[in-house]
């Protein structure tokens, strides 16, 4: 990182058992990555102390040239940290936030089933929004499910005998099948595509592959937005664990993408909350810990509004395409 750059720190919140098992993954990577040693260590680092390299983003380094991460675990299982937690964890957040020269915002990972993951972490954004005004929260969140989604994820197995070059893996992000949510971007419009690549990828190649995915006309953008299309590259190949069921790759991409087609994901919601609140369905254990039965219906007016905000978005597209042809 160039002398006098700003340093754009994030801390990362793992809640519940969930969030700390994804955090004990996802901190072997970084240091993986780094080249950080399970004690701290960087032999290989050359700035000891100064703060100024880039993984410096998640790792706090101390002036003996130890590499302690920017992180807050949290569980409510009195055996692993206690049962009044809310203080300690502000207090801690707070204690990291001040070693921040320029605090960006916090990764928040946790589940959605089980009392911490779901309940603590809502309690958490709320003491957050208010302590931090307006820095990003950034969540990855799991949830219990019967079929679990791995579509993207390329296995070791598959590896050995696909390589794909970059076009392959660009006009991939944009099937149906290798989307995160049950969702089909064709039924709707994008408002902004982010295409993140890593590895062995040039500029060139991509420009190449975003090319044919316009003259096809396989996806479409809203009218005040028809570029859409945001870059960026990192150079370094996709690191992966020794012996881990995630394949070596050579290149990679993730994309990040805003298509009103997420309205389908929405009423399927609606409809699944509609369905249970018709029987009152548990409602009792929320009132009983101090909701009130009106916040259901607040809330489930928030995602319909929502919902058709993306559902004006896509019929005003939909007007002007036909103002044009006529």
């Amino acid at each position: 990182m160039p002398q006098g750059a700003k340093m754009r720190e994030v801390i990362s919140v793992h809640i519940g058992q969930a969030g700390v098992q994804m955090g004990n993954a996802c901190w072997e990577l970084y240091c993986m990555e780094h080249g950080i040693q399970p004690d701290g260590m960087m032999p290989n680092d050359e700035t000891v102390g100064q703060d100024i390299d880039s993984y410096s983003t998640f790792f706090d380094e101390t002036g003996s040239g130890k590499h302690v991460p920017r992180a807050v675990f949290i569980d409510l299982e009195p055996t692993v940290i206690g049962k009044d937690l809310m203080e300690k964890t502000r207090n801690a957040i707070r204690s990291l936030s001040e070693q921040c020269s320029g605090l960006q915002g916090f990764l928040v990972f946790h589940s959605f089933g089980g009392g911490t993951g779901s309940g603590f972490t809502s309690l958490i954004q709320e003491n957050l929004s208010a302590d931090y005004g307006k820095k990003s929260q950034l969540t990855f969140s799991i949830s219990p499910a019967p079929q679990a989604l791995f579509a993207p994820v390329r296995s070791a197995e598959k590896a050995y005998h696909e390589a794909l070059n970059t076009e392959q893996i660009t006009v991939s992000c944009f099937d149906k099948a290798h989307q995160m949510v049950k969702c089909d971007p064709s039924d709707g419009k994008y408002m902004a595509v982010c295409l993140l690549y890593r590895g062995d990828v040039v500029p060139k190649d991509v420009n190449a592959a975003i090319a044919k995915i316009k003259a096809r006309k396989s996806i479409e953008f809203v009218d005040w937005c028809p570029t859409g299309f945001k870059i960026g590259i990192n150079y370094q190949p996709p690191t992966v664990i020794p012996g881990g069921d995630l394949a070596k790759l050579s290149r990679a991409v993730c994309c990040l993408t805003a298509t009103t087609a997420i309205k389908t994901v929405l009423q399927r919601l609606s409809r699944k909350f509609d369905l249970l609140y018709s029987k009152r369905a548990f409602v009792h254990w929320y009132v009983g810990e101090g909701m009130e039965e009106g916040e259901f219906a607040e809330a489930r007016e928030d995602m319909e509004a929502l919902r058709m905000d993306f559902q004006e978005v896509e019929a005003s597209a939909d007007d002007d395409d036909d103002y044009d042809d006529q």
